[in-house]
């Protein structure tokens, strides 16, 4: 794959990561599932309880949290129990690195290239020939 096809498809999975991030109650939920170990993992009812939201809204936010993969869940008796997928979490903090850090730009172009008011600027500032010279 190409580095423009590499910077686009980091780009839409650090997107959806950063989406999936965005709403407040999701970063709670998600920072209360780090603190637990699988074997510790809770249930709806319990993180529910932990952040004072209602059932349903958990259990939506948990389905974002899943469709990116940051999350899974596992069934103990009647519930699922959800904890935290380290290995999707790390991915996403070596996107999220990638996206924040101060890295050489994959490409530089300049920008005379697609603006045209810098191309005039660029055209006024070029040295006029004198007259007599290679005359």
């Amino acid at each position: 794959m190409d580095s423009q096809g590499t910077f686009q498809e980091n780009t839409d999975e650090q997107a959806a990561f950063f989406a999936a991030l965005a709403d407040p109650t999701r970063l709670k939920l998600l920072k209360l599932l780090c603190r637990q170990r699988n074997q510790d993992a809770l249930c709806v009812n319990a993180l529910a309880a932990l952040l004072g939201v209602t059932q349903s809204a958990v259990s939506q936010h948990l389905r974002v949290l899943r469709a990116i993969g940051l999350v899974k869940g596992e069934r103990r008796g009647y519930h699922i129990h959800y904890f935290v997928n380290r290995a999707m979490l790390d991915r996403c903090c070596k996107l999220a690195t990638a996206f924040l850090s101060p890295e050489e730009p994959y490409k530089r172009e300049p920008c005379q290239k697609y603006c045209p008011e810098t191309k005039r600027k660029h055209a006024s500032e070029e040295p006029i020939a004198e007259l007599g010279e290679g005359s």
